[in-house]
């Protein structure tokens, strides 16, 4: 097994089905409401201990995030991203992401900085309650890619219609069956991939989220997107 996973991208195989629900590079709409970026890209403990932005794999959130805070410069801006730890609470990403904005350009524009969440859930909880979106408004939602199915059923959950903006992608679509030792970034990936679907049969079952493997296709705002 061990030798399995140090030549082969078994996190790969895993995490593509998951990456591929939701294209990258979507047409985006004319006009947007909002922008919502889900935490996950900085790590706040380490931020704290040296006191500037601490940024980890998922940098592609913000960088994303940035990217269409330009492009729409009327729309409402908003990170959700509290602390998952079970002892380091008082370490909130939304408390450490201020300064980063500020580095990247932001500090003129008003961004709604969500901190008490702990999971994806609570996110999508917690971020409706600051906003009250309201029927036909065009909000987009920025996460990594592998995490977009769960985090769209979640919104829907929540009656809240997201454009998916999935970055960060882990799988090399193009070059599954190469044979390379990397054993840790395998591990790595393989971990990522077995935790997000365990998350997405825990949402599913206690009813967080309003489809197992929601696309493009067949997620809440399929229709209305298709008829636009």
């Amino acid at each position: 097994m061990i030798l399995i996973i140090a030549f082969l991208p078994v996190g790969e195989w895993l995490i593509l089905p998951l990456e591929k629900r939701f294209p990258a590079n979507a047409a985006l709409p004319l006009n947007v409401d909002g922008i919502i970026v889900l935490g996950g890209a900085m790590d706040p403990v380490t931020s704290a201990a040296w006191m500037q932005p601490e940024l980890n794999d998922s940098a592609d959130r913000l960088t994303s995030f940035q990217y269409l805070a330009r492009l729409y410069p009327e729309a409402q801006l908003i990170f959700t991203g509290g602390s998952g730890s079970l002892v380091d609470q008082q370490y909130k990403e939304a408390d450490a992401v201020q300064s980063l904005f500020n580095q990247m350009g932001l500090q003129d524009r008003a961004i709604l900085l969500e901190s008490e969440s702990r999971n994806t859930f609570e996110n999508a909880r917690n971020s409706k309650q600051l906003v009250s979106p309201r029927d036909g408004e065009e909000w987009i939602l920025i996460t990594s890619a592998f995490h977009m199915p769960r985090s769209v059923g979640i919104f829907c959950a929540q009656n809240w219609p997201v454009h998916p903006y999935p970055v960060d992608h882990y799988a090399r679509r193009d070059n599954l069956m190469r044979i390379d030792f990397s054993f840790a970034h395998n591990l790595r990936v393989l971990r990522t991939a077995m935790r997000e679907w365990v998350g997405l049969l825990a949402y599913r079952t206690t009813g967080r989220s309003t489809q197992l493997l929601p696309d493009i296709y067949t997620y809440c705002a399929a229709s209305a997107r298709t008829d636009n």
